[in-house]
């Protein structure tokens, strides 16, 4: 079943390739391809976002005893649309002071990373844009290019309070990046290698979440951080007066801001999958079950993990945040990394 779904995705790739390549210039015939998996990736990306508001929606609701949505077409599933076309349909606002360009690309910047990072990601065994052997690496650097497009919003928009909360924002995304890039280190450690498909063939025996919790756990906690999810969602504090640097945006630029946000959380769960749960690998005895959809059920778990914590627990003060941040995640990310290292080094001593 999976070589028959991979077989058949090659081969719609190479004729489309072909059929566009024997009209046009390789250069041109490259970048329509290149555009069809943006486009394809991002029509996905979409889709995913919608079923992710549903679940978060009807998973909070039954946790918390209550109902979610359920009026707006069968058990409710027709509401994301109503919320697109909403969103759609609302006035676009730009405060009169405001710097035009910059408020204008603040979310481009923000969002369009989200959308690279599903370059590298490998969703089943040949199913992934590009194979580089840098991927890892590609994905840490996309992730720092948001805190960009959150200051440039708030300093955009002209208002005192989404600049403070632009820089609270920056300050929190890029405290959490160290940890989260400190956890990822212990399993490269342990590969060897930089490249997605990798990380994902070298668990074939057993997964790093066996070998590295500890990394896992870190790199959980970080994501959740870096992303803005409960219970470090401070940026986005509802119980606040303002709701943080992107106070200003109204309509479809709000949007984007929201999209990225959950992008950015199915993101950080598609990286776990990868790197600390086996990617596509199967489970011995559910080997019959394809890979792209091990993928799906792994990253939807830990999604529903997120919706969880967010039920579970109250929101951090910032400086409950940061203190947790520099005194507990980073100490103990640097002492897993020098234990995975010396590890690493001794089994290469008297076993490689």
């Amino acid at each position: 079943m999976i070589d028959t779904i991979n077989n058949i995705f090659g081969i719609v790739n190479k004729a489309i390739g072909d059929f566009v390549a024997g009209f046009l210039p390789a250069w041109v015939a490259a970048a329509i391809m290149a555009l069809i998996a943006i486009v394809a990736a991002l029509v996905f990306l979409i889709v995913v976002v919608m079923l992710e508001t549903y679940l978060e929606r009807r998973v909070l609701a039954r946790m918390q005893d209550r109902w979610g949505p359920n009026r707006v077409g069968p058990w409710g599933l027709m509401q994301p649309i109503a919320d697109v076309l909403k969103l759609l349909m609302k006035e676009d606002i730009r405060p009169l002071v405001a710097d035009k360009w910059v408020f204008f690309l603040a979310p481009c910047i923000v969002l369009v990373p989200s959308v690279l990072a599903y370059a590298v990601i490998p969703f089943g065994r040949g199913m992934q844009v590009a194979d580089i052997n840098i991927g890892l690496l590609f994905l840490l650097a996309l992730g720092s290019i948001p805190t960009i497009g959150v200051v440039l919003a708030g300093w955009g928009s002209a208002n005192k309070y989404s600049v403070l909360g632009g820089m609270r924002a920056a300050a929190q995304m890029i405290s959490f990046e160290i940890p989260l890039l400190l956890s990822l280190i212990s399993p490269i450690l342990i590969v060897g290698s930089l490249s997605m498909v990798d990380i994902v063939k070298s668990q074939s025996n057993i997964w790093y979440i066996v070998v590295q919790p500890v990394a896992f756990l870190i790199y959980y906690i970080s994501g959740l951080a870096e992303g803005n999810r409960s219970p470090f969602d401070i940026p986005e504090a509802e119980s606040e007066l303002i709701a943080g640097y992107h106070i200003e945006y109204s309509g479809i630029r709000w949007a984007l801001f929201f999209l990225a946000e959950y992008m950015n959380a199915f993101t950080v769960a598609a990286i776990a999958t990868t790197v600390f749960l086996g990617g596509w690998q199967p489970l011995p005895f559910l080997s019959f079950i394809p890979g792209y959809l091990w993928f799906t059920i792994k990253a939807g778990l830990l999604f529903i993990s997120m919706i969880w914590v967010h039920a579970s627990l109250p929101r951090l003060r910032v400086d409950q945040l940061m203190a947790f941040n520099w005194k507990v995640l980073v100490p103990v990310s640097l002492a897993n990394l020098v234990l995975t290292g010396l590890g690493v080094s001794l089994w290469q001593y008297f076993v490689g």
